[in-house]
């Protein structure tokens, strides 16, 4: 998908800076980097939030490191700006999902001395907010800015049914060309016949309203495991009978 500029392309580009972004963050307050540790926030008492068992997501130097990974934004290639902005979206829906995580120490209980930092939000919850940003991705065309000589983006010349005309915001998901069907086969997608789903959640939408296929197979799977000490698991082997579903053609 990579060489073309689908939303799906859009969707790479964005989680992929994202994790990218989240990965180094939580690196450097892992204490797994060299050159980076806990969040260097002047407005946390990051010594003591250290002592304490609180080190914050460095998200500073990861924006600082990607952004530099990512190099400087293009100007007239319409498909390279499309891809930096996707890059950026990723980014800041890491940046939206800072918390600050506070702990109270004291006798009892008491809150006499709090510590603070700041922690990135799980990244399957930024996976949610990067595929509802997708469902509403807008296409986009390119102008010139007169006055810089500069490209930019911007809503596409011509109306097309079912987009609107709006311009794009700086956390929007643009892309620059129609998805094709991936329900057949072709240059972009092997199709989804014979492509395994579940029945009652997901074969309609993945199998395309082609239907689907029911077998019936015998498998035997470990179970009832236990650890044994010391040091291993011990399993019996349980057979039995499930159903497999799969796409027609």
């Amino acid at each position: 998908l990579f060489p073309a500029g689908f939303k799906e392309t859009a969707f790479l580009f964005a989680i992929s800076s994202a994790g990218l972004t989240h990965a180094m963050a939580k690196a450097c307050s892992a204490g797994r980097m060299e050159r980076c540790t806990c969040d260097e926030a002047p407005d946390l008492e990051n010594r003591e939030a250290w002592q304490w068992g609180g080190c914050g997501d460095n998200l500073k130097y990861s924006n600082k490191f990607v952004k530099e990974f990512l190099g400087r934004k293009p100007n007239k290639d319409l498909r390279a700006r499309v891809d930096f902005h996707n890059n950026l979206v990723g980014m800041k829906v890491i940046k939206a999902g800072v918390e600050t995580t506070c702990k109270c120490h004291g006798v009892s209980g008491s809150c006499t001395v709090r510590t603070c930092w700041r922690q990135l939000s799980p990244f399957h919850e930024i996976g949610k907010q990067l595929k509802q940003k997708y469902e509403t991705s807008l296409k986009v065309g390119s102008t010139t800015n007169e006055a810089t000589g500069e490209g930019d983006i911007s809503p596409p010349k011509k109306s097309i049914p079912g987009h609107s005309d709006q311009i794009p915001r700086t956390t929007d998901l643009v892309y620059i060309d129609d998805s094709p069907s991936f329900c057949m086969m072709s240059r972009y997608s092997p199709g989804t016949s014979g492509r395994k789903c579940y029945k009652d959640k997901n074969c309609d939408s993945i199998c395309c309203g082609r239907g689907h296929n029911t077998q019936s197979r015998v498998v035997t799977r470990p179970c009832q495991c236990q650890v044994r000490w010391c040091c291993y698991v011990e399993c019996k082997q349980c057979t039995q009978r499930e159903e497999v579903y799969t796409c027609k053609d």
